[in-house]
């Protein structure tokens, strides 16, 4: 059985955002860094629909899931 193999781009074409490398790099830019104790998926620049799917993907631990973890690190960090 294949596994589905996910990255950034997928996942902000999921969720209806511009994909595009620089637009994924601005994204985070802007967003980042959350706080320590801030949820990625309670951030409140996610529409309702948006962090549906990101908790789903979590809590599911769903083919997404990697990737959302992996979003998650890179707006937890400085810069």
């Amino acid at each position: 059985m294949d596994t589905p193999t996910h990255d950034l781009t997928g996942l902000f074409d999921q969720l209806g955002l511009d994909s595009a490398p620089a637009a994924i790099d601005g994204f985070i830019a802007q967003h980042s860094p959350l706080a320590e104790d801030q949820k990625l998926i309670d951030a409140p620049f996610w529409s309702p629909q948006q962090a549906a799917f990101l908790k789903e993907q979590l809590r599911e631990d769903a083919d997404w899931a990697r990737v959302v973890d992996e979003l998650n690190l890179r707006l937890h960090q400085h810069s």
